[in-house]
């Protein structure tokens, strides 16, 4: 199979996209475009395309359930106007609401585990929305689980209703109608394999049954964090429930199995832990100019690893790339969260790597030698630069001597220019390995231990000293 014309949309409604005004941003929703990853997916057969949900003007999928939910709890008669809709939601769904909600001129209250970032928290305020955060590390019925406390909010606020995302089939029936038709659409009926996550389940579910009414030979694969118990209950065909760990992958993955998930449009399940999924986020970014979350890097991840096994030219995988990660930089784009959450790995260079980087006009090592004087080795410190040396016996460092201290004594006593090395040196500067990691030498590094020797092959190969090291910390 050839990859689809990026040129020619497969439809004409695509084509005529943004070509006259809109009567509001709601009828923005939705057509977003399914684009060819290559690049992450270099050297894989089977083509591999992301649909970019994050086009949706909140940024993210659960803009296309916002107003449909608000519209059957219109024609229900549950929601009257001036009326108030409250939501448990880890960010997005809100932000869906807020949208429609500003529309209809309705009030928002939301409620936050604390475990989402700041981006959607202030993002929701500026819509005019009330949140509320609540602790991540609770049970799903416990009364401060961010979902409870939205339900006993929704019981006590007068004309209020619950947009209920997890329960109200409004949210699958949206991707059912919309997401799904655009995938086969778009794709002119070729995919085979579509992959996404299960939050609420609405849209692996919505779509799931839609492609498979069109094909049933389509595989729906669900993607879930390390964490989450919807893998685990899937396997078990809903014969066990196991206890859900803590994750930092945001929007996917459940302490309980949501009503408005279908399980029984799921061929299959796999779980990513937060590391290959904000991994995966940042690749996205860097070599495809996808800006996009982790939930997106997490079903990503799942999905080039399906491409790689099916090996099929002829097949075609979809994933979900779910929201903009302008909402995560804090978190999976800040390098000091990431390294805090060990969740990024500390470049892994090492001393033997960091002193053949050094000029290599210098000399290897500029020591001095016990018999000399003090004098000549302040020249021989100025001659190349140095604030210090190491005072060397052959192979073996016996000593260490410091412009700034051997210039303060010899302005207080000018004999001591004339004085041996031997005579006036500190204690000799520590020796370290050349393979070990320059991380690893930062503790041995003081004001009174300025630098540390490097050994390789049982020889004396170099100086690392505190400005070295924070040179590359720096670079880093």
């Amino acid at each position: 199979m050839t990859a689809l014309q990026s040129t020619t949309p497969a439809s004409s409604a695509p084509v005529e996209r943004h070509r006259r005004p809109y009567d509001s941003v709601l009828d923005t929703i939705g057509w977003t475009p399914l684009i060819r990853l290559s690049r992450v997916g270099r050297g894989i057969r089977t083509p591999l395309y992301g649909k970019a949900d994050y086009f949706n003007p909140g940024g993210s999928v659960k803009d296309r359930i916002g107003l449909p939910i608000i519209e059957a709890a219109e024609a229900s008669g549950q929601l009257k106007p001036g009326g108030v809709i409250v939501e448990g939601t880890s960010g997005n769904t809100g932000i869906g609401l807020a949208i429609a909600a500003a529309h209809k001129g309705y009030r928002c209250i939301f409620t936050m585990p604390d475990k989402m970032s700041q981006e959607k928290v202030r993002l929701l305020k500026a819509f005019g929305a009330e949140v509320i955060i609540t602790p991540t590390a609770v049970a799903h019925d416990h009364p401060d689980n961010y979902v409870m406390m939205a339900k006993r909010i929704a019981a006590e606020t007068p004309n209020a209703v619950l947009a209920n995302q997890f329960y109200n089939l409004a949210n699958p029936d949206a991707h059912y109608r919309t997401t799904g038709p655009e995938l086969w659409e778009q794709t002119e009926g070729r995919i085979t394999h579509f992959v996404a996550a299960a939050g609420t389940g609405g849209t692996i579910s919505g779509v799931g049954r839609f492609l498979k009414e069109k094909n049933p030979n389509i595989k729906i694969i669900g993607a879930d964090p390390n964490g989450s118990i919807l893998a685990e209950y899937w396997r078990s065909h809903g014969q066990s429930i196991v206890d859900g760990a803590p994750y930092k992958v945001e929007g996917i993955g459940q302490d309980k199995v949501p009503g408005t998930l279908d399980l029984s449009v799921i061929d299959d399940f796999v779980t990513v832990g937060d590391r290959e999924a904000f991994a995966m986020s940042r690749r996205l970014t860097r070599e495809e100019g996808v800006f996009v979350g982790g939930s997106a890097g997490l079903i990503a991840h799942a999905a080039l690893n399906l491409a790689r096994r099916v090996d099929d030219p002829e097949a075609l995988v979809v994933t979900f790339l779910c929201d903009t990660g302008e909402r995560y930089l804090s978190k999976q784009f800040n390098d000091e969260w990431m390294r805090e959450n060990q969740l990024l790995d500390s470049d892994r260079a090492t001393l033997g790597a960091l002193i053949s980087q050094k000029d290599v006009a210098a000399p290897t090592l500029i020591s001095a030698t016990p018999g000399q004087s003090v004098r000549q080795a302040l020249r021989l410190m100025t001659l190349h630069d140095v604030s210090q040396l190491p005072v060397m016996d052959g192979q073996n460092c016996v000593g260490s001597i410091s412009e700034w201290s051997l210039t303060g004594r010899s302005l207080e006593n000018p004999k001591m220019l004339d004085a041996t090395v031997s005579e006036v040196m500190d204690s000799p500067y520590p020796v370290v390995d050349g393979t070990q990691v320059v991380d690893a030498v930062v503790t041995l590094l003081s004001k009174t231990n300025p630098a540390v020797l490097v050994r390789e092959h049982g020889n004396i190969a170099g100086i690392v000293t505190r400005s070295d090291v924070l040179s590359y910390l720096m670079s880093r």
